[in-house]
């Protein structure tokens, strides 16, 4: 945990979880200033790790016969992937999860998210999934319909899918299937919401410059269903769990979504919502980074799901802090108690 601290981030917390116990560490601040530890239950933006949450209700959608992984995005949402280049008519659900539809990135037009101007600006708009699909059409696809190119928008096309099948939002349905069932207390899909309501640590971020500010206050429909819950350690460790422990997905749905293609952006493998990271000690875990407005992700959890490790970083760090955290991802799912077949 302090050599995560010491590439430069701000607060870093972390959950280890197991069949009979959990323990949890932590390093740095909450809030720069103050000297305040980060609160062991404190809530992060925990950003594209809400595609496996979004992945999960499609899945399960899918396996009450209500969707297709084989369905078009056309079919479900006709017109809306349109121009430059981009067929609705050609891409289905599945290549949508997987990122292998030739979708183009939004992250780049929100202005948030790139410079402290745009932020001070933007920090509070409010946008639809409309208008985020919209503005990513105007680019061309990044990659041929097949191959893997990572692109939040996928998922903000998944959140509108959800809503075409069930008349509910995707969040709606999250809270129904997911949070509740869990008894996820501490988890929230905040809509346009800009503050994190309880116990957190402030989320910090220099846009490349060398003047850190304070990114906590942000309105994630930016993010939508691509990445917008807010979360803890402790619940993420449960949804996580409990999702690879087999309580979530049929076997059938459960074997799409790990099904993998190689993902040589993340340096890894991905599904369908999750991806599948080597462990130095032979086999591999199940995963999804994600990072958001100040906050930083990672997630491992073993194929059996005996063992699980959730890492939370505030602030921006170096070129060295995935790495840290990785390798304490691995370190702790690597254990001589760990099962990683």
């Amino acid at each position: 945990m302090n050599a995560i601290h010491d590439t430069g981030t701000v607060g870093v917390l972390a959950e280890v979880g197991t069949p009979h116990a959990r323990h949890d560490a932590r390093a740095g601040t909450a809030e720069l200033g103050t000297g305040k530890p980060v609160p062991w239950d404190g809530r992060f933006r925990i950003g594209s790790a809400t595609k496996t949450f979004t992945a999960t209700v499609v899945l399960q959608l899918v396996g009450e016969g209500r969707i297709s992984l084989d369905d078009t995005v056309e079919h479900w949402l006709p017109g809306v992937v349109r121009g430059d280049g981009h067929d609705g008519r050609a891409i289905t659900v599945r290549q949508l999860l997987q990122h292998t539809g030739g979708i183009p990135e939004v992250e780049g037009d929100i202005p948030a998210l790139h410079t402290a101007a745009g932020y001070r600006a933007e920090r509070l708009r409010t946008y639809t999934p409309e208008e985020l699909v919209g503005l990513a059409m105007r680019h061309p696809a990044p990659a041929a319909p097949g191959t893997f190119s990572y692109s939040d928008t996928n998922y903000i096309l998944l959140g509108m899918l959800i809503k075409k099948a069930t008349g509910r939002s995707w969040a709606q349905e999250v809270r129904t299937r997911i949070i509740r069932p869990l008894d996820l207390a501490d988890t929230m899909t905040p809509s346009s919401f800009p503050f994190i309501p309880g116990p957190h640590a402030h989320g910090y971020t220099a846009f490349d410059t060398d003047a850190t500010i304070d990114v906590t206050e942000f309105n994630p429909s930016a993010a939508d269903a691509s990445g917008s819950i807010i979360s803890t350690a402790h619940d993420m460790n449960r949804f996580y769990t409990a999702l690879i422990g087999g309580r979530l997905l049929a076997p059938a749905q459960f074997d799409e979504m790990t099904t993998t293609v190689p993902a040589p952006e993340l340096g890894a493998d991905y599904g369908l919502g999750l991806g599948k990271f080597p462990l130095s000690c032979g086999g591999s875990y199940f995963t999804h980074p994600g990072g958001l407005s100040g906050y930083q992700t990672w997630v491992g959890v073993t194929p059996d799901a005996s063992r699980s490790v959730v890492l939370l970083v505030t602030g921006d760090g170096d070129g060295d802090t995935q790495q840290a955290m990785i390798r304490l991802v691995d370190q702790e799912l690597c254990r001589s108690d760990a099962k990683s077949s």
